[in-house]
């Protein structure tokens, strides 16, 4: 269901295509929530058969047309009872802690390979984050542009703090990444 949340939540800020919504999830939402392109479309059917979002038909040339989807008085209604509800916390499910814990059953190679690529995997999700981060501060950030363009003048700085705070905890999770990674590389046989 957080899905549903995510496409609202970019939808809040302005009417959007499909086509506009998987780009701007990519660039955004799709950073703390991944969905496949080949979610979005079904999901945005089971918004407007709920009532959440409705769909304009526009032309787009001179034979097509595209939808655009905007957000019924429902959906801004379910996105913020979905923002005022306690979280519900699901049991972790990490691939890549699953397999550590087994790694003594290989060869010191694939121990090695692993945390080397471990490492690898979280730096480059380190860079994107401070990357994010800088486009936040110098004002670059795309879709926070767009939010702060509805978001009345009183509110804009607290906008952009918690867009802020989110990418600093991404940050500080790819960093504890990094660490566990190389102190794998420290063990016994790695």
């Amino acid at each position: 269901m957080s899905l549903r949340y995510a496409l609202l939540a970019l939808l809040r800020v302005g009417p959007m295509s499909g086509y506009d919504l998987q780009k701007q999830f990519s660039q955004s939402v799709g950073h703390v929530w991944y969905a496949p392109d080949s979610q979005i479309y079904p999901e945005l059917r089971r918004m407007e058969a709920d009532k959440l979002v409705e769909a304009e038909e526009q032309p787009r040339g001179e034979r097509a047309t595209r939808r655009l989807y905007h957000v019924t008085d429902a959906g801004d209604r379910a996105f913020r009872d979905w923002i005022a509800a306690p979280l519900e916390y699901q049991r972790v499910k990490d691939q890549s802690h699953l397999k550590a814990a087994y790694l003594e059953t290989g060869t010191a190679e694939n121990a090695r390979a692993f945390f080397e690529r471990h490492r690898a995997q979280w730096q480059a999700e380190l860079d994107q984050w401070n990357r994010e981060l800088a486009r936040i501060d110098g004002d670059e950030h795309p879709m926070l542009q767009r939010r702060l363009a509805v978001t009345a003048p009183a509110d804009r700085e607290r906008t952009i703090a918690f867009k802020r705070h989110t990418y600093e905890g991404l940050v500080e999770r790819a960093r504890i990444e990094i660490a566990w990674a190389e102190r794998g590389l420290e063990l016994p046989d790695s």
